[in-house]
């Protein structure tokens, strides 16, 4: 769990990248629409529930930067009793100041107010504000028919001298640096994970459906989690469907000598863990199988003692790319080192975070406290052969940590797992 102190310190360095004279408005996200009368269950907006550990719509975060003295407001939705009876509960105004930490907690009826009062120059003991910051994150819905941009308009059509910068950059610096708490959030979500995994591993064989090995991941981290769900839709592919990245529909027959990919992963408080593993669905590797599945085995081992501080995301895909390209040169898997991007074609890490795609430069620097993911593939269509073993890492002072090294991959534990399994 996140303390509260940490929320409020994430704010304070907020505040520090702020010009004076500015405020800072930041929107909890509003549910969209699906079809006819039906919403996409509501996901709150991740920079702002970094920065409040608020998880509801339809809620404002202000911050107010002026003559050195900062100030924070938080705005929520005033109780209803008869939408509390169609939609549950909402948090009160004690509660929501409780879980953030902010002891100024209004109604969000109060947002027109209170901007205009700031921009016009009558808020309190404040000059007039100069400059506001918006998260101009694309798809941001901040009310029921309002957009992000919509309201950045609205802003500049009635204060015509404020300038409106976009903040989003900054509060994602401020997250790809995780701190003890979240690391151990990321440690219970892989560790639901990995007990997901082996269950769905327990399961599969020839003649099951893919989405029944899907089906059982999702009952075990649930069970663990206590109904948090995954931390993205999960891909869970056999044969010739390994070789599709994202493979969407998950609904053929497992077959003898098929390889099966998961990737998959549970959530714990919104931070997410990100890992895949392929394994033969007969328990055995073939010749073949095992030399593809071994070279990305190899890769995936030294890309995690190459990583460390300095390093950028940049530089582990030209090693993952010379890497790949050498030893599958070397096993005649392919003619020349071109060749290899026809077998491996996508990044070899992205940052983990409150998203499973964190936002993060693949240009800057590694820096600890870091977490990314390492995820070598190789995918031979024509084989109908798909391998990708994908790790957490923590980068450190000295390198990177494998955070879910738990989680089996060595050829020999899989072909144990599946023999005792017998």
């Amino acid at each position: 769990m996140i303390p509260v102190s940490e929320y409020q310190s994430r704010r304070k360095a907020l505040l520090s990248k702020m010009d004076e004279n500015s405020m800072a408005i930041l929107f909890s996200g509003y549910p969209k629409k699906c079809s006819a009368d039906e919403s996409y269950p509501f996901e709150v907006n991740r920079n702002f529930y970094y920065l409040t550990g608020i998880d509801q719509e339809d809620s404002i975060l202000l911050l107010f930067k002026m003559d050195g003295d900062e100030k924070e407001y938080l705005l929520v939705s005033p109780f209803d009793p008869v939408k509390e009876k169609w939609y549950g509960k909402k948090l009160t105004i004690e509660e929501a100041s409780l879980a953030s930490g902010i002891r100024n907690v209004l109604l969000n009826s109060a947002l027109t107010t209170r901007v205009d009062s700031a921009l016009s120059g009558t808020f309190g003991d404040y000059g007039a504000i100069s400059k506001v910051y918006l998260d101009l994150e694309r798809e941001n819905k901040v009310a029921e028919g309002t957009y992000i941009e919509d309201y950045k308009k609205s802003l500049e059509t009635v204060y015509r001298n404020i300038e409106i910068k976009d903040i989003y950059s900054e509060i994602t610096k401020l997250r790809m640096v995780k701190s003890e708490a979240e690391i151990e959030e990321l440690r219970t979500a892989i560790e639901a994970t990995r007990l997901g995994i082996l269950s769905a591993m327990s399961k599969i064989a020839p003649g099951k459906q893919e989405y029944e090995i899907a089906d059982e991941f999702h009952h075990v981290i649930n069970d663990c989690s206590g109904y948090q769900g995954c931390a993205f839709p999960t891909i869970l592919a056999s044969g010739v469907h390994t070789t599709c990245l994202h493979y969407p529909t998950p609904v053929d027959t497992i077959k003898e000598g098929d390889m099966v990919l998961m990737d998959l992963g549970s959530r714990h408080n919104y931070y997410c863990a990100d890992v895949s593993r392929t394994v033969p669905a007969n328990g055995k590797f073939s010749d073949l199988q095992k030399t593809i599945y071994s070279i990305v085995l190899a890769c995936n081992k030294a890309v995690a003692n190459y990583a460390k501080p300095g390093l950028s995301i940049k530089d582990l895909q030209s090693f993952t790319v010379e890497f790949l390209a050498s030893e599958c040169l070397e096993k005649g898997l392919i003619k020349d080192k071109d060749e290899i991007k026809n077998y491996y074609f996508h990044g070899v890490s992205h940052h983990i975070g409150l998203d499973t795609h964190d936002p993060g430069s693949r240009d800057l620097p590694l820096v600890e406290g870091n977490v990314i993911s390492n995820e070598p593939g190789l995918y031979f269509k024509e084989l109908g052969i798909g391998v990708r073993i994908e790790d957490d890492l923590l980068i450190t002072s000295r390198g990177a940590e494998v955070l879910t090294s738990s989680i089996m991959k060595e050829v020999e534990e899989i072909e144990r797992f599946y023999s005792s399994r017998k």
